[in-house]
C-alpha cells in the first residue's frame, strides 16, 4: 500500500495566485504570503506549475531554461525561501517538469537551428521538402504537428505549439540532461515532481501517417516509455519522491505499470477519461450533456482496476487545463454550494491521492467571458478561429469557449471582494471571472462553518484521521440510477458508504446493508438523518458519508 495515501496535493498556478509587486502577474513571494492559509487548509504538497524562463506562448509550458526562475515570478532566492518556509510548515514543493518538449527559444534548439548536429539530435528533425510533411499527424493545438526550417531543409516535430519542439528521448544524451535537471532541483530541496504529458515522450522509430486519427495512437504510451521512466527515476535518485505523471490518452493497463510500486516508475498517474464524458464523439470542442452512465463506468473501471493491479490514482476534477468542475458538472445557481461540496466529496473518499486546484476549495466558477478579446490561451484563440472557419457564428464559438477554454481555470484567485479579488492591486494579466462575487472568496468563507472551504478542510482532516480512506479497499454499490454514485470503503472492521446525487433533482436510491451503530460522518445538507431503510430520497446534489468508524 502506498505510504502517501493520506496525503493531499494543492496545485498552484503562480501566474494567477497572488501578485505582490503590482505588475498584474502572480509571483513566488505571493505563494509565500499565503503559506499560512495553505497550512491551515491541511495540504501536504504544493504543486507549482512552471515558473521557468519562457516566452509564455503556452503559459510557461514552453520552457527556455530548466534551471532558472523567470524574473516575472521572482528570484532563485525567493524559491529557496519558499522551499524552506513550506518545509517549516510541514509542506513540500512539487515542481512541474515539462520534458516532452522545450521552447524553441531554449539554448539546445537555438544551437540546433544554427546547424549543430549534436543538438539537432536532441530533437526530432526529419529531412524533407517544404511541400510534404513527414507524417499527417496533427498538433494538439490545431494544424500540423510539423514545422519546416528552410535553412536546414528539415522538419521538426511539435505535438503542441509550433514553438514547443519535441525532445528526442531515444538520444541517451537527452535523457542524461533531464536527469541532471532533476538532480539540480533535488539539491535545492525539492521532494516531489509532476511530469507533464510524460507518456508521450517515446516516439516510434519509424513514423507513418495516421489515417484513423491524429497520430496519437503511435506515440501515446510509446515503445520505450516504461524503460525510460525507470531509468530516469533510478538514475536521478528520486525513487523515494512523490511523483505523478500526466498521462494523455492512456490506458488502465499502462497506468497500473506506471504506478505499481514494484515497477519503480512513478507514484501515481493522472488520467483524463472521466473529463471527456461531455465531449461529443470524443471532440473537446463539440458540446454534449454529461454522460453520467459513462462517468460512473469510468470511475468503477479505474478505481477497481488500479486496486486489483496495485496501481495508484491521482484524484482530481480541476487543473490549469480544465474548466471549473462546479460549472461543468455542478450548479452555478441555487445549488452552487451543495454541488461544489458533493463533487469534492465524491472523489476525496476514493482510493488515491486527491489534488485540489487553487480556487476549487471555495467553489470558483468558469470565466464566462463575453468576448474573444478577454481570452489569453493559445489553444482557445486557435480554436476560436478554427470554429469560425468551420461555419460557427461568433456567438456559437464563444459559447463553446465558455465551456471548454483552459482560461476557465486560469482566472485570478479570489481572496476577497475587492475589484481584483485581492489577487492584485492592479489590472491582472487575465480578466477576473465574469462570475466573480464576494461569497466566492476566501475572506467570505474563512469563518463560515457551512462554507465550501470549511468542507474541504473536513475532507482533508478526515483522510488523515481515518485509515480506511487512505488505505481501504473500494467497491461500488448498485443504485438503480445513473444519477447516483455510491461506493463502500473497507479496512478490517472499519466501513464507510459514500452516496452522491449527481443531479439537480431528487433521486430515490437503494442503500443496502445493516447500519445499526453507524453515524453520518459528513454531509452537505444540515440535519440529515441516517437512512436506516433501504430506500432513501436524496435531495438535489446531496452528498452523505455513513460509517462505523470512531
Amino acid at each position: 500500500m502506498a505510504d502517501f495515501g493520506d496525503k493531499v496535493v494543492y496545485q498552484i498556478y503562480p501566474k494567477s495566485f497572488r501578485d505582490t509587486n503590482g505588475d498584474g502577474f502572480g509571483d513566488i513571494p505571493g505563494v509565500i504570503e499565503k503559506l499560512d492559509y495553505l497550512q491551515e487548509l491541511g495540504v501536504d504538497y504544493l504543486w507549482l506549475t512552471p515558473f521557468f524562463p519562457s516566452p509564455q506562448r503556452d503559459n510557461g509550458y514552453d520552457v527556455a531554461d530548466y534551471r532558472s526562475i523567470s524574473p516575472q515570478f521572482g528570484t532563485m532566492e525567493d524559491l529557496e525561501n519558499l522551499i524552506r518556509q513550506s518545509r517549516e510548515r510541514g509542506m513540500g514543493i512539487m515542481l512541474d517538469m515539462v520534458f516532452n518538449h522545450t521552447s524553441t527559444r531554449h539554448e539546445w534548439f537555438q544551437k540546433a537551428l544554427a546547424g549543430d548536429e549534436e543538438y539537432q539530435n536532441y530533437y526530432i528533425f526529419k529531412e524533407g521538402t517544404p511541400d510534404h510533411a513527414p507524417t499527417n499527424w496533427k498538433s494538439k493545438f490545431g494544424g500540423t504537428a510539423w514545422e519546416y526550417v528552410p535553412e536546414l531543409k528539415k522538419w521538426y516535430l511539435h505535438l503542441y505549439d509550433v514553438t514547443q519542439a519535441d525532445l528526442n528521448w531515444d538520444n541517451p544524451g537527452v535523457r542524461e540532461e533531464l536527469k541532471e535537471i532533476l538532480r539540480f532541483w533535488k539539491e535545492k530541496g525539492i521532494r516531489a515532481f509532476r511530469f507533464d504529458v510524460i507518456n508521450l515522450v517515446s516516439k516510434p522509430g519509424q513514423m507513418e501517417d495516421d489515417f484513423e486519427g491524429d497520430g496519437r495512437r503511435f506515440y501515446s504510451d510509446g515503445p520505450h516509455i516504461h524503460a525510460y521512466l525507470k531509468e530516469l527515476v533510478k538514475d536521478a535518485g528520486i525513487a523515494d519522491f512523490v511523483t505523478v505523471g500526466e498521462m494523455s490518452s492512456t490506458s488502465l493497463e499502462h497506468c497500473i505499470r506506471y504506478s505499481a510500486p514494484e515497477e519503480k516508475e512513478l507514484s501515481m498517474c493522472f488520467n483524463f477519461h472521466h473529463l471527456k464524458v461531455d465531449y461529443k464523439d470524443g471532440d473537446k470542442w463539440a458540446l454534449n450533456p454529461v454522460d453520467y452512465k459513462k462517468l460512473k463506468e469510468l470511475f468503477v473501471e479505474w478505481q477497481t482496476g488500479m486496486q486489483e493491479g496495485g496501481g495508484w490514482n491521482a484524484l482530481f476534477w480541476c487543473n490549469h487545463d480544465q474548466p471549473r468542475i462546479v460549472s461543468r458538472m455542478g450548479n452555478e445557481g441555487i445549488y452552487w454550494k451543495e454541488s461544489a461540496k458533493m463533487l469534492a466529496g465524491m472523489i476525496h473518499f476514493m482510493r488515491g491521492t486527491p489534488y485540489i486546484y487553487q480556487g476549487e476549495e471555495i467553489g470558483m466558477q468558469n470565466a464566462h467571458y463575453p468576448s474573444i478579446e478577454r481570452y489569453r490561451d493559445v489553444e482557445s484563440l486557435n480554436y476560436y478561429q478554427i470554429l469560425l472557419e468551420e461555419g460557427k457564428t461568433k456567438e456559437e464559438a464563444l459559447e463553446i469557449l465558455a465551456a471548454r477554454s483552459r482560461d476557465n481555470g486560469r482566472t485570478p484567485m479570489q481572496w476577497n471582494g475587492e475589484r481584483y479579488g485581492g489577487f492584485s492591486g492592479e489590472e491582472p494579466w487575465i480578466p477576473m471571472s465574469a462570475a466573480f462575487r464576494k461569497e466566492i472568496t476566501v475572506e467570505a468563507q474563512q469563518n463560515d462553518e457551512d462554507s465550501v472551504l470549511a468542507f474541504y478542510k473536513k475532507l482533508i482532516a478526515m483522510r488523515k484521521k481515518y485509515p480506511v480512506i487512505a488505505k481501504g479497499e473500494i467497491s461500488f454499490l448498485e443504485t438503480e440510477t445513473d444519477l447516483v454514485l455510491a461506493y463502500r470503503r473497507e479496512l478490517g472492521e472499519q466501513q464507510m458508504i459514500v452516496i452522491c446525487n449527481l443531479d439537480g433533482r431528487k433521486q430515490r436510491v437503494i442503500v443496502p446493508g445493516e447500519r445499526s451503530g453507524w453515524r453520518i460522518l459528513l454531509e452537505n445538507y444540515k440535519g440529515r438523518e441516517i437512512p436506516l431503510e433501504e430506500m432513501y430520497t436524496m435531495e438535489p446534489y446531496e452528498f452523505m458519508v455513513l460509517g462505523n468508524v470512531k
